[in-house]
């Protein structure tokens, strides 16, 4: 009786378990599924929005067998709004698109100015959409930069997505902007978004081996010097107001907001010679400490100041120089110093004189101003920061070369 029991049970319990997950398979097999890895979107002339999916079939390398590239295929709708648009594109291809794995969305430059906010407020209440997924500005068209990003050492456009942003942390010249962090930024009374700058290089001028060194540190996306294979580019950022694109940042500029907000391991740049007049010394110059932000209001102004701490070694080697010489290091130190206070500053003065936007979240330092939380939202931090000053010291201890060392 007991083993009969038992089968009895087992029986059921197989019954249940086939009954629960019978629907799911059906709904959540991946073959009725299709996963978008980079959405764009563009101003319509018929619509709202016309927005683009990109999609990769990654099954294809595997079945392959070969190191040939993962095709992408972009559909492109034109829609009243991003969930009408994913409603319509899933009647089109027959299956239920899935944005879980979406690693880049992209805005043109076209649409960013008119605001995005209401987009923004759709895709981060979307629950597939990770607050991890890249934001880019394209200055040409959202499609046509996703149709140029083609992955030139990866088999898949996905692993593309997920390292194209960490040059970050070894140049500084982009950042790892996030919807996630573009949406904190946009209810936040202290700071405002930003997003990666994108675009697309020029191969329109055959290379003739020469370049312009003084303009390497104003290059920005669709303003580059690169030649070669037609390719997507992320140099540079997208400043907003509110959630209105209103400027942009070259690389140094760019470089000097990694700086502030510590998101830099470490950097090159080229320093004025101080022993040879237009000449320029090549260093990798490495933070040692998180920079340190005060923040006054003094007569109802911000008086802002900055103090960075920087190691670095040279990197460039001039012929008959003694960079082992104290007084030599000394003065490229110096130099680095003077340099560095000169281009933060010009930097720090563009976001709030030019651009109104600080981006760098200052307004988190000058909380501790107000007594209380209402007393500083009433003094409208994201409008006063225009009117602040800045004061920046720069303190950094140059080293020769590793390979140069006394014997």
């Amino acid at each position: 009786m007991n083993n009969l029991f038992k089968k009895i049970f087992i029986a059921l319990l197989i019954v249940m378990l086939l009954l629960a997950f019978s629907k799911s398979y059906s709904t959540l097999n991946i073959d009725n599924l299709s996963v978008v890895v980079a959405m764009g979107i563009d101003v319509s002339d018929k619509n709202n929005l016309a927005i683009s999916f990109q999609f990769t079939n990654p099954s294809s390398v595997s079945e392959s067998g070969t190191s040939e590239q993962s095709p992408s295929i972009i559909y492109t709708v034109d829609a009243s709004s991003i969930s009408s648009g994913i409603n319509l594109i899933n009647t089109y291809i027959g299956k239920s698109i899935n944005l879980s794995h979406c690693k880049v969305i992209t805005f043109s430059e076209e649409f960013a100015i008119q605001g995005i906010s209401d987009e923004i407020y759709t895709l981060i209440n979307d629950t597939q959409i990770r607050p991890s997924t890249n934001i880019v500005i394209s200055k040409t068209s959202a499609r046509y930069y996703l149709e140029q990003s083609k992955p030139l050492f990866e088999n898949l456009i996905t692993k593309y997505y997920e390292v194209f942003s960490a040059s970050s942390s070894y140049t500084g010249f982009t950042s790892n902007a996030t919807i996630g962090d573009f949406f904190d930024s946009l209810i936040c009374h202290s700071c405002e978004p930003y997003a990666i700058l994108g675009g697309v290089t020029n191969n329109s001028t055959e290379y003739t081996g020469t370049t312009n060194s003084e303009n390497d540190s104003s290059t920005k996306s669709n303003a580059s010097s690169l030649s070669g294979q037609s390719t997507a580019e992320n140099t540079g950022l997208a400043v907003f107001k509110d959630d209105a694109l209103i400027g942009e940042l070259n690389s140094i500029e760019t470089l000097c907001f990694s700086i502030i907000r510590n998101n830099v391991d470490g950097f090159l740049v080229s320093v004025p010679n101080p022993n040879k007049a237009n000449s320029y010394i090549d260093l990798h110059v490495t933070p040692l400490i998180s920079p340190k932000v005060k923040v006054n209001i003094i007569n109802g102004t911000p008086y802002i100041q900055l103090d960075c701490t920087f190691t670095g070694r040279i990197y460039s080697i001039e012929s008959g120089a003694d960079y082992l010489d104290a007084n030599m290091l000394t003065q490229i130190s110096n130099s680095c110093n003077s340099y560095l206070e000169s281009i933060l500053t010009k930097y720090l003065y563009k976001t709030s004189k030019a651009l109104n936007s600080d981006i760098n979240g200052f307004g988190k330092s000058a909380r501790k101003n107000f007594l209380t939380l209402e007393q500083f939202y009433d003094y409208n931090w994201r409008e006063k920061y225009k009117d602040s000053f800045f004061k920046v010291d720069v303190d950094s201890s140059i080293r020769s070369s590793s390979l140069l060392t006394e014997s």
